[in-house]
């Protein structure tokens, strides 16, 4: 079966082609980095502004590149949510009116099941179950993961995510944006130990996250230090990011001892970050424990993670009407396996 995925929810435009039988054929991935700089941040409307351009030309690319032809196709799957709306329903539009005109289902997938779903386009995947940390810009959590459409959350940040909270700490500390390899970068410059970081909610049970305190912090040590040098702003990158990238690990290690699960598999952009993956290698050495990251390219917003997990839903049946719908907030554990008789689902 030969899907059309199709990744509009921010500020990333992603198409891709994913096939049952030969997997990946083709994915091409556009940054709207450079458009919102001058902004410190994502604008809506001109993300969705960006996409309308930029998505045509990527889907003619990714055919291109496949060598295959758009009739070819037997189901289209683009992010219904959650994500800006306008950006959204740029994605949801040409995706049902491709389906219509090709006379194939589509279906809206959930932006972190494809999240939570990338690790499978590698050529060693992690089996069900397994542990899931997703930590992105818009998003934290540790989900325990038991097939496609069966996911428990363990815990959740209570205010910002940990990528949010990356982009905000380099803003104050007069990094550009996009804000999070920036400060990760200036960090790998910093002396370790020179300022002290808490290391939010570890001292108590749970699994929750809260990163907002960490930005007051960074804020108050940037004040304080004696000048802003190169030197001191990359000491305070480098204890901010040790401090989220700390609390990550204590958290991830504690669900696995809760659970009992041996693979934990890191989602999202923040998993790219070279420090954590230094990190977490310390549960293979010393726990055990398998880690599974899907590759850079794949972490961040993407069309191939789309594909796959519309794939796996659309190859069970499922399917929807031809209303295009679009969600900016649609909850993780509100979703549900596919049809009885999927390969790929698992009971909780």
């Amino acid at each position: 079966m030969l899907v059309l995925g199709i990744e509009t929810s921010c500020d990333e435009t992603g198409v891709a082609l994913y096939d049952g039988d030969h997997g990946l054929l083709a994915h091409a991935l556009y940054s709207q980095a450079t458009l919102h700089a001058d902004y410190g941040g994502v604008v809506p409307e001109l993300a969705s502004r960006d996409h309308i351009r930029k998505i045509i030309p990527l889907l003619r690319e990714t055919f291109r590149q496949a060598n295959v032809s758009m009739t070819a196709v037997h189901g289209v799957a683009y992010t219904a949510g959650p994500g800006l709306i306008g950006a959204l329903l740029v994605g949801a539009s040409l995706g049902r009116s491709l389906a219509w005109t090709w006379n194939v289902p589509a279906l809206g997938v959930h932006h972190l099941e494809g999240h939570l779903l990338a690790p499978m386009l590698e050529a060693n995947p992690p089996t069900f179950p397994f542990l899931a940390l997703l930590v992105s810009g818009g998003h934290t959590m540790l989900v325990q993961v038991m097939g496609v459409g069966a996911y428990h959350i363990l815990g959740q940040s209570v205010d910002d995510a940990a990528g949010e909270a990356f982009d905000k700490a380099a803003k104050l500390i007069g990094l550009p944006y996009p804000g999070g390899p920036a400060l990760a970068q200036c960090a790998a410059q910093g002396t370790l130990g020179r300022f002290k970081f808490p290391r939010p909610m570890t001292d108590r049970p749970g699994l929750d996250f809260s990163f907002s305190g960490l930005k007051t912090f960074t804020l108050n040590a940037w004040r304080n230090a004696a000048d802003a040098s190169a030197q001191n702003r990359a000491d305070i990158a480098r204890a901010f990011e040790e401090a989220v990238v700390e609390t990550l690990f204590i958290k991830c290690r504690r669900a696995l001892q809760q659970t009992a699960v041996r693979s934990l598999v890191i989602a999202g952009g923040v998993g790219a970050n070279t420090r954590l993956r230094e990190r977490l290698r310390e549960l293979e050495n010393q726990e055990g424990v398998r880690v599974y990251y899907p590759r850079p390219t794949f972490c961040t917003d993407n069309a191939a993670m789309i594909a796959y997990a519309g794939h796996q839903r659309l190859l069970a049946g499922q399917s929807e009407d031809t209303a295009i719908r679009a969600t900016a907030r649609w909850p993780l554990d509100s979703l549900r396996p596919p049809p009885s008789g999927s390969p790929t689902t698992y009971a909780v």
